[in-house]
């Protein structure tokens, strides 16, 4: 993504857990970190200055860009996940590739404004309203690529397989836009998607509910063939454990156990309603989990066992799924915060370990093990944290991280960086230059289609 080597000057910078000041960090032509040196304290000539804490990008790890659409109007009202759950299929009814081009490049513009140097975006929205594939059967997830493209941030698509309504269930009229109909079908279409230096291409089971026992094993293997990334949602909803349990006679992490979906590149979305057994099996394959703490409140989900998939063995990562805000260091502190509201207890999390999930443990999550990092031949995305905002001003420069995984918010971050290239510059993205008016146009061409 970089055209030319670069090199810039962070007034402080999170560098293996400790707060540094006056770090060089230069840039290659290749999109790559050549050389972090701390203890220089001023800014060397030619050098882009970034005040402030400078951090590894942040990854989004769960995206759904439609749902963005959803903001506001779908926070206010009576009901359960499964009530929002009907007013998310009608907002899917109206989207074509353009339309979803307009409105996810505005997303992820938004995201690279809130820090966000990689999305993964966990993809269904595949065909024609009646289930009809478009002319180029990728028409959406190109459209997803080019958005993230135009925008300046990285994306793994998580090309989704979708093929039923619910255990032993054709899938609804609602659904049809989803389904390729077998699983077969599915491994065929996501094998013509291609990746870009800045794009990679991923495989997700949408749920046990969506995707029949028998063909769970067909996207395992599809994933475990290429080395790609796993995700599926696991045990969002009471519900789904309990028509599991009268479907198979086991819980959803037993069943993917069963047919081999849980590795090490797997990663369970949610997984808020575990059993005891669930969690030795998840931790025992390596497998990571990938918390939405805004979300899971937002759609009364309930608290994600945080502590207890760290515990055994899980790698912790984030996402903002629904999009109700954009924040990751909101989710991050809500990892945190959701243990206190269950045990009472405070300090379950260190800002570091938070800043970890948020960085490190996200890309490798979304199969970008070179990036999340400050070091010499990491991918050179990274995003500045201003310290002296109403949020963040006060606490020394030694608490930096505790600062901005506390208390900051995405509207403190003043410099984002993907491959080397300066995509937010104090606050204003250089891509999208009114990325407000972006959103706005893009949500009313969406609703402009009812």
């Amino acid at each position: 993504m970089s055209l030319t080597a670069q090199t810039y000057w962070a007034e402080h910078a999170s560098l293996g857990g400790v707060v540094e000041p006056g770090v060089v960090i230069a840039t290659a032509v290749d999109g790559t970190i050549t050389e972090v040196r701390p203890g220089v304290p001023a800014p060397p000539v030619g050098a882009v200055s970034l005040r402030g804490l400078t951090i590894p990008g942040l990854a989004n790890v769960h995206s759904h860009a439609f749902h963005r659409a959803l903001r506001a109007s779908a926070q206010v009202g009576a009901g359960t996940f499964w009530t929002w759950r009907n007013a998310m299929y009608e907002l899917s009814s109206l989207l074509d590739p353009d339309g979803y081009h307009a409105l996810a490049r505005a997303v992820y513009a938004e995201m690279a404004l809130a820090g966000i140097t990689c999305v993964g975006e966990f993809h269904y929205l595949h065909h024609q309203r009646d289930g009809t594939p478009y002319g180029n059967p990728n028409a959406m997830g190109e459209a997803l690529i080019a958005a993230a493209a135009d925008a300046g941030i990285r994306i793994t698509l998580l090309d989704t397989c979708y093929l039923a309504a619910g255990f032993g269930q054709p899938p609804s009229r609602s659904q049809l836009r989803f389904s390729d109909r077998t699983a077969d079908a599915w491994a065929d279409r996501a094998e013509a998607l291609r990746g870009t230096d800045v794009a990679r291409i991923g495989a997700a089971i949408h749920s046990v509910r969506a995707v029949p026992a028998e063909a769970l094993a067909t996207v395992a293997d599809w994933a475990a063939q290429r080395e790609r990334p796993l995700h599926v949602h696991l045990s969002e909803q009471p519900r789904e454990n309990e028509e599991c349990q009268a479907a198979h006679g086991r819980t959803p992490t037993q069943l993917l156990a069963d047919h081999g979906v849980l590795t090490r590149r797997t990663t369970a979305v949610h997984a808020t309603h575990l059993e005891p057994g669930d969690l030795a099996l998840l931790g025992g394959a390596g497998t990571g989990a990938c918390l939405c703490p805004t979300t899971e409140r937002d759609l009364a989900d309930g608290i994600g066992p945080a502590g207890q998939l760290r515990g055994a063995g899980c790698p912790l990562s984030l996402g903002s799924d629904s999009h109700a805000v954009i924040d990751i260091l909101e989710e991050a502190r809500a990892l945190e915060t959701g243990e206190r509201l269950r045990s009472h207890v405070r300090g379950h999390f260190t800002a570091d370990q938070l800043l970890r999930a948020a960085t490190e443990q996200g890309h490798a999550a979304l199969g970008w093990p070179e990036a999340g990092r400050l070091e010499a031949g990491a991918l050179a995305d990274f995003a500045t944290i201003s310290l002296d905002t109403v949020r963040t001003a006060g606490p020394p420069p030694r608490l930096a991280v505790q600062a901005a995984i506390f208390a900051a918010t995405a509207a403190d971050v003043r410099h984002t960086v993907v491959g080397g290239r300066h995509i937010v510059r104090h606050g204003s993205h250089q891509l999208v230059h009114d990325t407000s008016r972006a959103l706005r146009r893009a949500i009313a061409g969406v609703h402009a289609n009812l």
